[in-house]
């Protein structure tokens, strides 16, 4: 599993880690090494970028969901 896939699943399980990264999304990214174009991704929201950065063509992210972890 990639760095960016990591911190996807994790952010999907982990409140502590959610509630991290929406303090701090800079520290969070930086913690598990995303590439500056997935940190830009997670940033921005940017779901197709995601699914093709992430290698998981068919995640079936929505909006919400990634503005939670913005």
């Amino acid at each position: 599993m990639d760095n960016l896939t990591k911190l996807l699943v994790d952010l999907g399980r982990d409140a502590e880690l959610e509630a991290r990264y929406r303090s701090d999304p800079d520290d969070v990214l930086a913690e598990y090494e995303v590439s500056d174009e997935a940190a830009e991704a997670m940033k921005n929201g940017d779901l197709d970028a995601l699914r093709k950065l992430s290698g998981l063509d068919e995640l079936r992210l929505t909006n919400s969901t990634v503005k939670a972890y913005r």
